[in-house]
């Protein structure tokens, strides 16, 4: 995805907000996962969303998704936001997120999703790692039930 940022997406030292680039991050992650699952998704989690550096107006926002990881009725999703300056062309990483969503039924049921074909060591290590978070993850959720009293 790109587009302009332009002053309604800015704070008033003129860098995009950072509502706004979630927002971007969300919908870009929500295409990834559309595109694999080919069903409805909806977002369970965003981990390690990092803001790197600022983004001015002006200057080009180009966010970059791809699936990292499937489970069984969730799936993982790389973001990555770049800035690009309109006059210089040149680009900077401003910020990185992983997305978790999950497949959505039409009675809004979880359903499985398509198994992500990993065919390089790059890929494996990027899956693991995803694993990785998902647990971690899963583990931070149950924490917060248990101190919820939600159990």
């Amino acid at each position: 995805m790109v587009q302009v940022v332009l002053p309604n997406d800015a704070n008033p030292l003129g860098f995009i907000l950072g509502g706004t680039v979630m927002h971007l991050v969300d919908i870009a992650g929500a295409i990834a996962s559309l595109r694999h699952t080919r069903t409805r998704v909806v977002t369970a989690a965003v981990d390690d969303l990092q803001f790197l550096h600022p983004i001015r107006v002006g200057d080009l926002i180009i966010l970059k998704a791809r699936v990292t990881c499937a489970f069984t009725t969730s799936l993982e999703v790389q973001v990555d936001v770049f800035s690009e300056e309109s006059l210089t062309g040149q680009r900077r990483l401003t910020s990185q997120a992983f997305l978790t969503f999950v497949a959505i039924g039409p009675e809004g049921e979880r359903v499985p999703v398509p198994p992500l074909v990993v065919d390089t060591d790059d890929e494996r290590r990027v899956c693991d790692a995803a694993h990785l978070r998902r647990a971690a993850r899963l583990e931070r959720k149950a924490a917060a039930i248990r101190r919820a009293g939600l159990d």
